[in-house]
């Protein structure tokens, strides 16, 4: 459960950090912007340290499938666009098998 909650908060964090360079680049906003960016993905690759796995690739393949899910919240919370069926469809595909990473007995 531990590693559930680092894998949602870093996925928060580099959602939130790569938007403010976003922001910066493809909105107009002020270059300032990348201050609380910078910040927000040293959370982020902090956060990933504190999953429980003995190997880093490990804790990072299962991590693509959390931010892929947290990514389509962002588009639908953040930008306000639904995510359709494909996005839905894909989503599940990737939590399944970053499931299959995290919790296969080994």
């Amino acid at each position: 459960m531990h590693s559930i909650a680092a894998y949602a908060g870093a996925a928060i964090a580099e959602i939130a950090g790569c938007f403010a360079f976003w922001a910066w680049l493809r909105l107009g906003k002020s270059a300032f912007w990348i201050v609380p960016g910078i910040l927000s993905l040293i959370v982020f690759a902090w956060l990933l340290t504190k999953v429980e796995s003995d190997f880093a690739g490990r804790a990072y393949a299962a991590y693509g499938g959390i931010y892929i899910a947290a990514s389509l919240g962002w588009l639908w919370l953040i930008e306000g666009k639904m995510p359709d069926r494909w996005d839905m469809t894909g989503v599940a595909v990737c939590l399944v098998g970053a499931g299959i990473i995290l919790f296969a007995p080994r």
